[in-house]
């Protein structure tokens, strides 16, 4: 338990001293934010910064830091130093840039941020990836609060009744002014998971559960190979490229580009400490790593619904599954409604009346439907991928960023370093991907962390 609570400090400790690292080498002022030089009363519509901040928590966790995080835990408390060091040093960094970088260019889409700075080749490549990743998450983050919102109502109430009450309100958050829907229930919905979150991570230290202490080594029943499996397994817990889809949402209604690192580093963090705990729950509670895999045989929605009704109680479960069902529902409506503006942007559509935007809303959400009827075992598994791959293009274009504005481009470029020989290890040898062996693998990934870094100093010499 002694590894816990030290990774947890140093989350806390590691926000309030390395985001101001990154806060100064961004370097915000008090120009203008586009949420008043450009308010339109649908996107871009300035919002206080405490409002914005649990919008952006809500935006970004979603299942991720719960599904991702109990999925980790399967390699055993190593993916503690995972969830604590990627998201101080790769997820924070990486929402800070995207979020500051979007506000400083009038609110723009993380694909036209990176067209900026990597391209145009990589704009188109960058577009293409955001809108498949942005339509996975919806249709992820679809079934899985159907399912849960099944468990807690009467059997007549069931997972396809609610399946199409949630598509019908992703339908509607997607085009309706931002502070209609999401601006006002997304603060309720925040005080639910912060609830759910500490009750369960209460329960389980309160409860005598025993977490066990950090090691190295593999404990995954399977022998699953933690590098680099438990890295992209992890996902939103640690870093997550779809943050990058979601920070310039707040772009567009954050009033001060000092409150920045709160929002987009800070949102990153207290996501990082929901992860925390729920990898700590399910390895504690399954007792260990084995009992944890066997249970998310039956099913992920089922783990969270068991550990909330037998550590919280009735009454305490049905708050923590509040919190459960937010996550996911609050980021697939912006899912949906940041794929709007990724292709509003794209194809340069105006967005400013009700018919516009209902344009794009409608057969995005068709596809989302469609999509629904797909094994989601299946596709989480390439949003996973996905994620990552598109979190490594950020980290890529912060880094080039703060290399064309003097800044110490260090801080990015490491954990795209990083991040780019996950990526690319990952797909070479999951059996989604190549399916090629780890004498393979390894050292491809390896190499292409290499040539990212080969490129990235030649286009550099430009910028220069």
């Amino acid at each position: 338990m002694i590894s816990f609570f030290v990774c947890l400090a140093i989350l806390i400790i590691g926000f309030m001293l390395y985001s101001k690292v990154a806060e100064k080498v961004f370097g915000p002022d008090d120009r203008k934010p586009p949420a008043l030089s450009m308010t339109d009363g649908s996107d871009y519509v300035p919002m206080g910064t405490p409002r914005i901040f649990l919008i952006q928590l809500l935006n970004i966790a979603g299942l991720g830091p719960i599904f991702g995080a109990l999925a980790g835990a399967c390699w055993g408390p190593s993916v503690f130093l995972w969830i604590t060091f990627g998201t101080l040093l790769g997820g924070g960094v990486h929402d800070y840039m995207v979020g500051m970088m979007s506000m400083r260019h009038k609110g723009a889409s993380v694909s036209e941020l990176t067209g900026t700075y990597l391209g145009n080749a990589m704009k188109q490549v960058m577009r293409v990836f955001s809108v498949v990743l942005l339509v996975l998450v919806g249709v992820s983050f679809s079934t899985g609060p159907a399912n849960l919102l099944a468990m807690l109502t009467p059997n007549v109430l069931d997972a396809k009744f609610w399946l199409a009450v949630v598509l019908i309100y992703y339908f509607i958050a997607t085009f309706v002014p931002i502070d209609k829907v999401i601006g006002k229930i997304y603060p309720i919905f925040g005080i639910c998971l912060i609830v759910m979150a500490l009750g369960v991570g209460g329960a389980i230290i309160l409860g005598g559960y025993h977490i066990p202490e950090i090691t190295l080594s593999n404990l995954h029943p399977s022998g699953t190979p933690i590098w680099p499996t438990m890295f992209i397994s992890v996902a939103c817990g640690a870093i997550s490229g779809f943050h990058a889809t979601q920070s310039p949402l707040m772009a567009r209604c954050l009033t001060n580009e000092k409150d920045g690192r709160k929002v987009f580093y800070g949102a990153m963090v207290a996501e990082g400490v929901i992860a925390l705990i729920w990898a700590a729950a399910g390895v504690a509670f399954y007792n260990g790593t084995g009992g944890l895999l066997e249970a998310l045989g039956n099913g992920q929605s089922s783990v969270v619904y068991e550990i909330c009704f037998k550590l919280l109680g009735p009454v305490g479960a049905v708050i923590a599954m509040i919190g459960v069902i937010a996550c996911p529902i609050s980021s697939a409506d912006t899912a949906y409604r940041s794929a709007r503006l990724t292709l509003a942007d794209w194809f340069k559509i105006d967005q400013h009346t009700v018919a516009s935007r209902l344009k794009l809303s409608i057969p995005i959400i068709a596809v989302g439907g469609i999509l629904t009827q797909v094994d989601v075992t299946i596709l989480w598994r390439y949003f996973s991928w996905t994620n990552q791959t598109l979190a490594v293009f950020v980290l890529w274009a912060g880094a080039m960023y703060l290399l064309a504005n003097k800044g110490n481009y260090v801080i990015a470029l490491v954990p795209g370093t990083f991040m780019s020989a996950v990526s690319c290890t990952y797909i070479l040898m999951a059996k989604e991907g190549l399916g090629l062996s780890t004498s393979i693998a390894y050292p491809a990934g390896i190499a292409v962390a290499v040539i990212a870094n080969i490129l990235f100093w030649k286009r550099a010499k430009k910028v220069e």
